[in-house]
């Protein structure tokens, strides 16, 4: 089917805070591409999407001014050729890599992840996602009980699957993430159940990750806490560094929480729930 294409170009960082506004205001699929000094911004939305007011949109929720932007209609195949000519294989560690079906793995002795860009936020070259698979290379314990909240394509859910969780949960508001979510997990040979958030069974679990956004990350802050049981952890993602504290208040009242990792303006957050 076609696509509308809209292009972009702004400075990095403000580049990487609308990639996740965009996203989060209905785009299907976010690509960055450096471009001199500025990053080109590549979106993909439906074919009937109003370009403008989806760009407003994510302007509106990153604080920023609405950018200068052009659309065109993309075929379904010219997705296709341009997603293989842009992605190869990301290299996370020494110790995992995500690889596009397209590619073979590049070190065999690696944990390697099956992953296409496609129509779900998440293919691991984002610093938000990147942030936290390393935080679950280093922390994620085998037999743990895991919720990735705002799962999109489902790559920390998978992760978390292939470093030894025993189960494994995945939730988003959006069922084409869920379904991607799904086929990924399958791909990749591990169970990964997905379900929409209000039909999550009752439970509560050993970690739960949320790569989402600042605001969204404040409002969810007592349904996340509710999830994690005492004792467990909470790794929190796409957050800018001058919006850590505020996340960080937020969760403070049921988490001993802390910056625990940051890279190229982006903030993980990492707490233990008391």
């Amino acid at each position: 089917m076609p696509w509308l294409s809209i292009t972009l170009e702004l400075d990095a960082p403000q580049a990487e805070a609308f990639s996740e506004a965009l996203m989060e205001a209905g785009a299907e699929s976010v690509t960055l591409d450096p471009e001199g000094a500025l990053m080109r911004v590549s979106v993909l939305a439906a074919e009937n999407a109003d370009g403008g007011a989806l760009v407003a949109q994510a302007a509106g929720a990153a604080g920023m001014p609405v950018p200068a932007f052009s659309t065109a209609r993309l075929a379904d195949e010219d997705w296709v050729r341009r997603s293989q000519s842009q992605f190869g294989p990301i290299r996370i560690s020494r110790a995992l890599w995500i690889v596009p079906s397209w590619h073979e793995p590049p070190d065999a002795a690696a944990t390697a992840v099956r992953l296409d860009p496609g129509l779900a936020f998440g293919t691991g070259g984002h610093v938000s996602t990147r942030l936290v698979l390393n935080y679950l290379e280093q922390s994620l314990r085998s037999g743990q009980c895991v919720l990735d909240y705002g799962c999109g394509s489902g790559i920390l859910a998978i992760v978390a699957a292939k470093l030894g969780a025993a189960e494994v949960d995945a939730v988003d508001i959006d069922p084409q993430a869920l379904a991607a979510t799904a086929a990924n997990a399958n791909i990749n040979g591990v169970r990964v159940r997905c379900a929409a958030p209000d039909a999550l069974p009752a439970g509560n679990y050993d970690l739960v990750l949320a790569n989402i956004l600042a605001g969204p990350l404040i409002a969810l802050q007592p349904l996340l806490a509710a999830r994690a049981r005492r004792g467990g952890c909470i790794a929190l993602s796409g957050i800018l560094e001058t919006q850590a504290a505020d996340v960080a208040r937020a969760y403070a009242q049921d988490f001993d929480i802390a910056v625990a990792a940051t890279d190229e303006g982006w903030a993980l957050l990492a707490g233990t729930r008391r």
